[in-house]
């Protein structure tokens, strides 16, 4: 009997990329190319696998269904997110195949980092940088880059998920005036522990949030949701961050609101696309600070990932249950 033959699409972490390498009871096919695999050599190296491990980069279509042929068992995805794979295609072409994600693993350094770039943006890191870096200081004025504090603010939360409420909690240690968050689903765990009451409706919620953290899902209901209408609901000054798709926010719509008003600073971990084009206008704006999708970018966590990604594409070639599957 043949081995299952399995599709790596990057170089992972050195633990769990050892242990896929040297698992003798596969055949692994290896792009060891700096960068994402192109697509064209992509549909070339699925055909014929029996699993596949990938990252964000990496389009699942019904294209790359077709190719890849039906022995195909399983997709596991480096990712928590996976809005890269076309679920409505693998509905109508596969839906016996078998997609693992990897959550849970990053929420403490997803939350950490929002966190950090929440202090960032309203302490104006950003031109505090360019000014150190550049050395135009000038003399000392009580109004010098002045930013905004957290402690007393109102805190909405759109999404209020694992990510949201590992956000809120440390977040608590900040003495906000309150925490809300807008949400499908009521938590009413998380509103004791955690302080916080859920808002009935966007315009309530955005109304009276002074700084928005978006921590959602991207579905077709949230895509594009922060455009110029809602943010034409925000608070005057108000900061906007984002750490769950880059697709959730009008990027267009969200330079002009920083640039006219109402918001006063956002500070995004995602963009659409990504890579962000370097000419795109929201990267020239003062209050405006921009990560390179940096959230889950710990060793520790960037392992956990690539290791239950590793465990997922395993258990399913060999007809076992994934520690992590997406639930159709």
């Amino acid at each position: 009997m043949s081995k299952p033959r399995i599709l790596l699409t990057r170089t992972l972490t050195p633990r769990a990329h050892s242990r896929i390498v040297n698992d003798s009871r596969i055949s692994l096919i290896h792009w060891s190319e700096p960068g994402a695999i192109p697509p064209e050599k992509f549909r070339e190296m699925i055909k014929g696998v029996d699993g596949a491990i990938v990252l964000l980069t990496e389009k699942i279509n019904a294209d790359i269904l077709q190719a890849a042929g039906p022995q195909l068992k399983v997709i596991s995805t480096v990712s928590v997110g996976y809005d890269h794979i076309s679920v409505p295609d693998v509905k109508r072409l596969r839906p016996d195949l078998k997609i693992g994600i990897t959550p849970d693993v990053l929420t403490d350094a997803t939350a950490e980092l929002t966190v950090g770039l929440l202090l960032a943006t309203a302490r104006r890191f950003k031109e505090s940088l360019d000014i150190a870096k550049t050395g135009k200081w000038g003399d000392w004025n009580p109004q010098f880059l002045m930013g905004t504090q957290i402690s007393g603010k109102s805190i909405g939360f759109f999404g209020f998920g694992r990510i949201g409420q590992a956000v809120a909690h440390r977040l608590k240690g900040f003495s906000p005036s309150r925490m809300t968050y807008f949400s499908p689903s009521p938590k009413p765990e998380a509103e004791t522990s955690l302080g916080a009451f859920r808002e009935s409706s966007i315009e309530q919620f955005l109304g009276t949030s002074d700084i928005v953290i978006v921590t959602c899902k991207l579905t077709g209901e949230t895509r594009g949701i922060f455009n110029a209408k809602t943010f034409g609901l925000m608070r005057p000054g108000s900061i906007l961050i984002n750490t769950a798709r880059g697709g959730i926010v009008n990027h267009m719509d969200l330079f002009r609101a920083l640039e006219s008003g109402p918001l006063g600073s956002a500070g995004l971990d995602v963009t659409d696309p990504e890579p962000f084009p370097a000419d795109h206008p929201l990267l020239t704006r003062p209050n405006c600070l921009i990560l390179p999708h940096i959230g889950s970018a710990t060793l520790e966590t960037r392992e956990a990932m690539a290791d239950l990604a590793v465990s997922n594409c395993l258990a399913g070639v060999f007809g076992e249950e994934l520690p992590a599957p997406v639930q159709f």
